[in-house]
C-alpha cells in the first residue's frame, strides 16, 4: 500500500509540480517508476563505490566520504532526475542542474514522508 502511495505522490509531483514533463498523468506515472528505478541504481552504485574506496584506502576514505554523504545526500535525486531525463527526453526535460536539484529535493521529501519508518511510528 505504501509503495502505491509513494508512486502516486511522485506521479502527482511529476505531473503538477515539475513543469518539465511532456504528457499526461499516465506518462507521469511511468516516469515516477523510471525515476525510482534510476534512483535505486544511483544509490547502489554510490554505496558500492564508497565501499570500494573505503576498503582500498584501509578506511582513510571515510574522512571525506562521511562529510560528503552528510552534505550531499540531496544530490543523488538530482543526478537520478538528470539521468531519467536523458533516458526519455521526449517526455521529460531538465534544463540544468538547479531545476534537477529542486525536483530531486521534492522527490526526496516525498520519499522521506512515505518511508517505512514514518508509517510504523504513525501506526503504533
Amino acid at each position: 500500500m505504501r509503495i502505491l502511495i509513494r508512486l502516486g505522490l511522485m506521479a502527482l509531483a511529476f505531473a503538477f509540480i515539475l513543469p518539465q514533463i511532456h504528457g499526461n498523468f499516465a506518462i507521469a506515472l511511468v516516469l515516477s517508476l523510471l525515476f525510482g528505478l534510476v534512483l535505486w541504481l544511483v544509490e547502489i552504485s554510490v554505496i558500492a563505490l564508497s565501499a570500494v574506496l573505503t576498503v582500498t584506502s584501509l578506511g582513510l576514505a571515510l574522512l571525506w566520504l562521511i562529510p560528503a554523504w552528510i552534505l550531499g545526500f540531496w544530490l543523488l535525486p538530482a543526478f537520478a532526475m538528470m539521468i531519467t531525463a536523458d533516458f526519455v527526453p521526449q517526455y521529460l526535460t531538465v534544463n540544468g542542474f538547479v531545476p534537477a536539484a529542486l525536483a530531486g529535493l521534492v522527490m526526496l521529501a516525498i520519499s522521506f514522508l512515505t518511508r517505512d519508518e514514518a508509517w510504523t511510528r504513525r501506526e503504533a
